[in-house]
């Protein structure tokens, strides 16, 4: 169907108010860019969750990670967006500008370049994603072994998607009544790591693209399950999404890391929802290897990142949102990543709001 077509479909099947969340944050910069939110009916609200992995990581983290660079024997090797991630007292690009060995990189891959120029160093990667990036960095563990690296290291704060929307589900605050499953994730995961939506919940989810239609259509059919009373899987994104997702991806995955308890920045921790690294790989994991101890008081802020990456509140009713936090100086991580639902919205939605 077209998408005027998709769209008068739904205006007929929304008889009353549907919350959908957009699990993913590159799904909210889709949806903000295409104009979606505009053009579906009122009672049609999308919602944003925890998709973006920058803004979910935890003050303790990157605490250890400055605490990491500060050292004259490590170069710590980073994407590009976490240079500007808060700690609680500092961040990595203030790091970088006392003369900590930062660099950025663009894949964990090109770590394995780094470590063998620098013998003399360690070469510590902060290791942080979704089931999108996790199997990259077991691979460059995989690769290292392999090839006698012995100086290069993961500083790992890998988050798994299931778990949170569990844990949002449990809560009972947000509201929601489907989802906009992550595309690039179920790539790897499989859509039937998302049955227990449908199973224990009653609530729909649909694995979408991340072009327009296909978001549209991906809107279109839960809100059509939801109509009916229906609650299923669907893929939207069958070209490269399947059941079971990217079975090498997985073993590789599986191999070098096991689940743990995470702690979510803004949303508190939860149970096996990240990843840490196996017995048998200790030696490529730096918080094993050496160790630090960064435990700071927490940092009091007015900034409500948390509940905005819950779907309880839009960033608008944040009091700090485009007045003291824009993303040329961010108070809080959703305003720092492309993918955060802070910058989406101001980026995107600027001009409905007044900013002083």
């Amino acid at each position: 169907m077209a998408a005027d077509e998709l769209l008068d479909g739904i205006r007929k099947m929304a008889v009353r108010p549907i919350r959908l969340m957009e699990v993913c944050g590159t799904h909210t910069v889709s949806i903000f860019r295409a104009g979606l939110r505009q053009l579906l009916p009122q009672n049609v609200e999308l919602v944003s969750g925890p998709g973006c992995p920058v803004c979910v990581t935890a003050d303790s983290f990157m605490d250890d990670a400055i605490e990491y660079a500060h050292k004259d024997d490590v170069i710590v090797a980073t994407f590009g967006d976490m240079l500007k991630i808060p700690g609680t007292k500092s961040s990595l690009g203030e790091a970088k500008a006392e003369g900590a060995d930062v660099r950025i990189v663009y894949s964990s891959m090109d770590c394995l370049d780094i470590a063998r120029e620098n013998p003399d160093k360690k070469v510590v990667f902060l290791a942080v994603g979704f089931e999108t990036t996790a199997p990259t960095a077991a691979a460059t563990v995989l690769a290292a072994k392999a090839a006698g690296i012995i100086n290069l290291y993961m500083l790992s704060a890998h988050k798994l998607v299931p778990p949170v929307m569990r844990a949002l589900l449990d809560g009972g605050k947000a509201r929601v009544d489907g989802f906009i499953l992550p595309g690039h994730v179920c790539v790897v995961t499989g859509t039937n790591e998302y049955q227990f939506l449908t199973d224990e919940y009653h609530i729909p989810g649909v694995v979408a693209g991340f072009e327009p239609l296909q978001l549209m259509r991906a809107i279109y059919r839960l809100v059509r399950q939801i109509s009916l009373g229906e609650a299923r899987v669907e893929n939207e994104y069958g070209d490269v999404v399947e059941p079971d997702g990217n079975p090498r991806a997985r073993q590789i995955l599986s191999e070098v890391y096991e689940p743990c308890e995470a702690e979510w920045r803004g949303i508190g921790k939860i149970p096996a929802s990240g990843l840490r690294m196996r017995e048998a790989y200790k030696d490529y994991d730096i918080s094993y290897v050496m160790p630090v101890h960064t435990s700071l008081p927490p940092k009091k802020t007015a900034c409500r990142c948390g509940e905005v990456l819950q779907g309880l509140v839009k960033p608008e009713e944040c009091p700090l949102f485009g007045k003291a936090c824009v993303p040329e100086h961010a108070v809080g991580p959703c305003m720092v990543s492309v993918e955060g639902v802070c910058a989406a919205w101001y980026k995107y939605g600027r001009n409905r709001f007044t900013f002083e």
